[in-house]
């Protein structure tokens, strides 16, 4: 049963368009009504209990014990399936994976399914961990996984792949080259389309695209989902697709949600975004990460022709307020379940809650 005061209407949403050529003349692309479901969140916690025997501490930690969030999801079976990022105490990052009948209620695998191993990525991987992924499939059926590595120094994009969600293959950095080896990379949402249940990479004029980044959103493409290569403009700049905008809660920065998606006429991309201390929204505190909806051109991916002026979800709840950080709401997960839209996110960056879409 769906808690009513946990309805959150958006239908006044207006659009903000930053090009003459690409327009938008309504808002039927966003969401418009957002349910929490307050019966079941938060639906997944920390998990003192579990405990695995890391090959890089050679000795069995508890992986799940510190925090659990911003989970990445997909339904096969008939069943949801969350990937999901977990911390021990000593703050290394590992991805778990859990499943339900229902969508709000969990069984969790008692080992991580990805994590820093003795491999060609533990000089990326160690020992800030394996963080925050998203998934899609390949034509062929296969997952792809966008996620990020960490050392303890620089964030780093990278890709893995599977057939069955458990095994999964590292194929290394997203972007390989030189240039972007060791720069500050996150959050990679690969553009695709609904196929039923499934969402599933779409080429755009022969490429893959991704949005990415967590100040400004860059875009990159790629020839097979596993090297990308950033767009950049004629003086080998990154391009940039959308930026924080002043005075709005998302004026400190943006971030990619879920997978983008083929969607009302172009390419719908939930973000996550913070709110700046000096000159953001004024009915939000400083660093307040929210939610925002915004749609790209079908033809041209770099480009935004709509943007919502209000967020979709915002801190509210206890779960959301309190954690390792507090006021955070972060979507990484988008499902069509059960005839309409879920959306799975991290709170607090130590639980996962999950909320109810609808286009009307």
């Amino acid at each position: 049963m769906r808690t009513i005061f946990a309805i959150l209407s958006i239908a006044f949403l207006s659009c903000a368009c930053n090009s003459t050529r690409d327009t938008v003349k309504d808002d039927s692309w966003m969401f418009k009504n957002v349910t929490r479901s307050d019966d079941y969140n938060p639906i997944m916690e920390p998990d003192k209990k579990v405990d695995f025997k890391c090959p890089m501490r050679k000795r069995e930690v508890k992986w799940a014990k510190a925090n659990v969030f911003n989970p990445a999801a997909l339904v096969r079976d008939n069943r949801v399936w969350l990937l999901f990022r977990a911390q021990d105490d000593e703050g290394t990052s590992r991805i778990g994976l859990a499943d339900s009948k229902n969508g709000y209620e969990f069984d969790s695998r008692e080992k991580p399914v990805l994590y820093p191993d003795l491999d060609g990525q533990k000089p990326y991987e160690w020992d800030g961990g394996c963080e925050d992924p998203r998934i899609i499939r390949d034509r062929n059926g296969r997952f792809v996984m966008t996620y990020t590595s960490y050392d303890r120094s620089v964030a780093r994009l990278c890709v893995a792949t599977s057939r069955d969600l458990i095994k999964w293959e590292k194929h290394g950095l997203a972007f390989p080259d030189f240039k972007y080896r060791s720069m500050w990379s996150k959050s990679g949402a690969i553009v695709c389309e609904k196929q039923g249940e499934k969402f599933v990479a779409k080429k755009i004029k022969g490429k893959y695209w991704m949005y990415w980044g967590d100040t400004d959103l860059f875009v990159a493409t790629s020839e097979d989902l596993i090297t990308w290569k950033p767009l950049e403009d004629k003086q080998g700049n990154l391009v940039r697709a959308m930026q924080p905008r002043p005075g709005m809660f998302d004026s400190r920065l943006v971030e990619p949600g879920p997978f983008a998606l083929m969607r009302g006429g172009g390419i719908f991309l939930i973000y996550n975004s913070a709110n700046s201390a000096s000159n953001g929204d004024k009915t939000l505190g400083p660093d307040v990460y929210s939610v925002g909806q915004a749609l790209f051109s079908a033809s041209r991916p770099e480009r935004l022709i709509g943007r919502a002026n209000q967020y979709m979800l915002t801190p509210q709840r206890y779960f959301e307020k309190e954690g390792s950080v507090a006021n955070v709401c972060f979507v990484e997960g988008l499902v069509w379940f059960k005839d309409h839209w879920w959306l799975y996110y991290g709170t607090g960056d130590s639980r996962i809650a999950v909320a109810e879409c609808w286009d009307k």
